[in-house]
């Protein structure tokens, strides 16, 4: 049906074996290696590379460049919300009704829960990879839970959301609650009437001063918190949604206290504080500043759309045909793709942090921890650089070989907790959302001298 199709749009002049010939297409003789997912990449590391006949990896560039580019980008935005939430807040992802269609909310709600995938990333390739050409990493591991129900069903991903706000306006007073709520306590005993049973309550807070002039909705909240809690039930948390949410949710966490110290109920004090409302970076950097009693946070627009980077820019360049390194030249240095088959090395220095990637080629001899190596930064104009690692960490594993896969893939969870390893190892300094220090990402001398000739030769 596909080969029929094209022979439908192509012109009729098309020779019939061509669509013979693609009829034939599979992926028997290709192979993939890449950076385990959930690593941490940085601007010109090829992150996955891909060999095979010329036709069918071109083919497969259009692909791969869908399912890597927004992936990483809402990865790496998820973690840049982490870091600024700290590790202890609570980060529910709720942008589906902002994101791009279905797929694209599927999408934002699985990898904004992996939350790590640092890149600038560019595919350079026969041997095809794709590698990052923005240089600012990707920070800590990413979101708690989603709102998107089918998100969870699929990807086993903890589901979070509140109540429609049309729900709760839809009732004026409890008098329209015409099937009564009937609970029984969990301790056992006939079902209670919890309507009645919070009026009550609500008559027994309004007595108290600071609960009586509190902001509305949360007396009648507390009363049926503590109607709850007569049963033997706890309260799950309160959402703020407009105003200053940070000084409203001191303002509750004052009322909350009051309430459990009146009635003496200790755990009021901790019931969960959560917030919405277009929560962007800047949101959270003045909650962090002024202070706040916040448990849990809900991101959605700012989240799924990635407005401050709409697109992550991955590109897919030819660097080796039949054996011979390519080179693409451009005026712009960034954009020039480093030539042959690589293998890419992370490089540790005595607190464990990476301080350098480093591309060699495949051909060269495994650098050793301890051993010196002469290096070019790049774009620092290829100055020669001595660097002496403590550890060295290939980051390139084969995970499809001649059409198999022959490594098993990760589970989620598994690739969250592996975003969390990396970004957890990056130093501070390169890991800061401003004015980070610049991750350097070098070639070996070797290669740096194929680079230069091929550059001289096409001149």
């Amino acid at each position: 049906a596909d080969v029929a199709y094209l022979r439908s749009i192509l012109p009729s002049t098309t020779e019939e074996a061509f669509f013979d010939y693609l009829a034939t297409l599979d992926t028997s003789e290709v192979t993939v290696s890449a950076v385990p997912e959930g690593s941490v990449v940085f601007a010109r590391v090829p992150f996955l590379q891909v060999r095979g006949p010329l036709l069918v990896v071109q083919l497969l560039e259009t692909t791969l460049l869908c399912l890597v580019n927004y992936a990483s980008l809402v990865a790496t935005n998820a973690s840049r919300f982490r870091l600024l939430a700290g590790p202890d807040v609570k980060l529910v992802e709720m942008g589906l009704r902002r994101a791009q269609g279905p797929d694209g909310a599927l999408s934002a709600s699985k990898y904004s829960y992996i939350g790590g995938e640092c890149c600038p990333v560019v595919p350079h390739g026969t041997a095809a990879t794709p590698s990052p050409m923005s240089p600012s990493p990707s920070l800590l591991t990413g979101f708690d839970y989603t709102s998107n129900v089918l998100a969870g069903k699929l990807y086993g991903i903890p589901v979070r959301g509140t109540i429609a706000h049309s729900f709760i306006m839809s009732f004026t007073s409890l008098e329209e609650v015409q099937l009564r709520v009937s609970l029984p306590p969990l301790a056992g005993g006939e079902p209670v009437d919890l309507p009645a049973l919070a009026e009550s309550w609500l008559q027994r807070v309004d007595t108290n001063p600071l609960l009586a002039h509190a902001r509305s909705g949360l007396p009648n909240f507390c009363a049926v918190a503590l109607a709850l809690h007569q049963l033997g039930y706890q309260a799950i948390g309160v959402r703020l949604d407009s105003g200053d949410l940070a000084q409203q949710s001191k303002e509750v966490r004052r009322v909350l206290r009051a309430c459990g110290a009146h009635f003496q109920v200790p755990w009021f004090e901790t019931i969960p504080i959560a917030v919405s409302n277009d929560i962007s970076e800047q949101s959270l950097e003045e909650f962090s500043r002024e202070g706040s009693e916040i448990d849990m946070i809900g991101v959605g627009t700012n989240l799924v759309t990635c407005p401050l980077q709409p697109s992550l820019g991955c590109i897919y360049k030819l660097v080796e045909v039949n054996g011979s390194p390519c080179l693409k030249l451009t005026e712009d240095e960034e954009k020039m793709t480093i030539p042959g088959s690589k293998t890419i090395y992370r490089l540790y220095d005595a607190a464990g942090h990476p301080f350098m990637d480093l591309m060699a080629l495949e051909e060269e001899p495994l650098p050793s921890a301890g051993q010196e190596l002469v290096v070019r930064v790049l774009g620092t104009l290829g100055e020669a650089r001595k660097v002496v690692p403590t550890t060295v960490e290939p980051l390139h594993r084969t995970y499809f070989r001649d059409g198999q896969m022959c490594e098993p893939l990760p589970s989620l969870l598994e690739v969250k907790n592996h975003a969390q390893a990396s970004l957890s190892l990056l130093n501070p300094a390169h890991r800061r959302l401003h004015e980070p220090q610049p991750y350097p990402v070098a070639v070996s001398e070797r290669l740096h001298r194929l680079l230069a000739e091929l550059r001289q030769a096409s001149q």
